[in-house]
């Protein structure tokens, strides 16, 4: 017998958008309740049909998955409580976890090793033992091994997902992948399968090299930019993201657990900068910025399930200010700072702090400068900026139009071309 299934799982609603995209203290993270087993568990296993349309749940369509042997973890440890609790779980609902764990055991790898074959009644029935009337038979096919993908999670009412802590729900198309003497078993499916035991472990990723991928999901839009991220050397356990010149910590798309709902470097803006923490919780790859942009297909929205977007890195965790020099002249004293916080091909965003450094008022504040030849502006917010050849002037908008002694103020802009070296001739008036 067989344990085959579809699962579809929803994205989270746009429309929750507000509350996705709060800026969310770098302390909170997805909460998770189950600990890895100490060493080769045994279990159950049955085998599903493939992953749900348009995502497993992982948050990753079938066709995307770096290996197309996986399997699904218990979404609950509830023996003899067959009852359905609200995903994630939080609270009291914690201690009802199995070891998918909230989301946060997908992209990682278990090695499989085939056990016995069941000679009775193997359903999964509720309240039922497993191989009633019968027991449990080596035969030929013990000890084929695969290593398979964290792919998907099993939250069914059986004795399967509920009773069995160690269960595993295999891809049916995995099963005769199985190796054995240096082979594949071949025909371990469909006529020696007898909803058989497995024993397995997590491990790394096998053969592991090259970087993880970022795309986004079907309806990410600049208001709700929800991505997955893969090819995952150990997992992921959680992903931050730069705004608004700090780090935060972004919220789990459902319990997905390689889907992140982000925010832009600016708010509402198409360019976003990311880091991520693996099962370890540690920064991956000694915490690698990886910076990219909404693609231009993604306008007004992603309408594919996904859309892989390229990236460029920067090593360590905090994007590097722009030196700015001096500003000179114009009877006034203020200081300027320009940091880059986005850096792609072709183009970056950057904040600008402007600060009246005198003892009196700074009014219809104003600052010039020289930007260097092939960057041209694009947009601006929370200024009024123009630009003329390579002289650039931003003046205070029309709400804040006055600086007090030791005040500041803060706009941003998106340009093409290089972000160094940067400005140069900086002047306040």
């Amino acid at each position: 017998m067989s344990h085959a299934r579809r699962r579809s799982l929803a994205l989270l609603l746009p429309g929750l958008l507000v509350a996705l995209c709060a800026l969310v203290p770098l302390t909170e993270r997805p909460a998770g309740a189950v600990g890895d087993p100490s060493g080769p568990v045994t279990g159950n296993a049955t085998y599903f049909d493939g992953l749900g349309v348009p995502y497993g749940g992982c948050g990753l369509p079938q066709a995307d998955l770096d290996s197309q042997d996986f399997v699904a973890l218990n979404v609950y440890n509830t023996p003899g409580d067959y009852g359905f609790y609200p995903r994630p779980l939080t609270g009291a609902d914690l201690s009802k976890a199995g070891l998918w764990n909230n989301g946060l055991n997908c992209g990682r790898y278990v090695q499989v090793e085939i056990g016995d074959y069941c000679t009775g009644t193997n359903d999964g029935a509720q309240n039922q033992a497993f191989c009633r009337g019968g027991s449990w038979v080596s035969d030929a096919y013990d000890g084929a091994k695969l290593t398979m993908l964290v792919a998907d999670s099993c939250g069914d009412s059986n004795g399967w997902c509920r009773d069995d802590p160690y269960h595993l729900d295999l891809s049916k198309d995995s099963l005769n992948r199985f190796v054995k003497n240096g082979a594949p078993v071949g025909d371990l499916y469909p006529g020696h399968w007898n909803n058989r035991h497995v024993t397995w472990s997590f491990v790394p990723a096998p053969g592991y090299s090259g970087d993880i991928g970022i795309g986004f999901l079907q309806g990410a839009q600049v208001w709700w930019p929800a991505i997955s991220v893969s090819h995952l050397a150990n997992g992921i356990h959680g992903v931050e993201y730069f705004a608004n010149g700090a780090w935060r910590t972004a919220q789990m798309n459902g319990d997905m657990g390689q889907s992140y709902v982000i925010g832009g470097t600016t708010p509402g803006g198409n360019q976003f900068q990311i880091r991520v923490r693996d099962v370890t919780d540690t920064l991956i790859n000694g915490g690698r910025v990886y910076s990219f942009t909404l693609p231009a297909a993604c306008d007004p929205r992603c309408g594919a399930p996904y859309t892989k977007v390229g990236y460029t890195t920067s090593n360590g965790s905090t994007p590097t200010p722009t030196p700015t020099p001096t500003p000179t002249g114009g009877g006034v004293s203020c200081g300027v700072n320009h940091q880059v916080v986005n850096a792609w091909q072709g183009g970056f965003t950057a904040d600008v702090t402007v600060r009246n450094t005198g003892a009196t008022t700074w009014n219809n504040w104003t600052v010039t400068w020289t930007a260097p030849s092939g960057v041209t502006l694009t947009n601006a917010w929370n200024a009024t900026l123009t630009s003329s050849g390579t002289t650039w002037t931003a003046k205070a908008p029309s709400w804040a139009t006055s600086l007090a002694p030791g005040a500041s103020a803060t706009f941003g802009f998106q340009a093409g071309g290089p972000s160094t070296p940067g400005p140069s001739g900086i002047t306040c008036s």
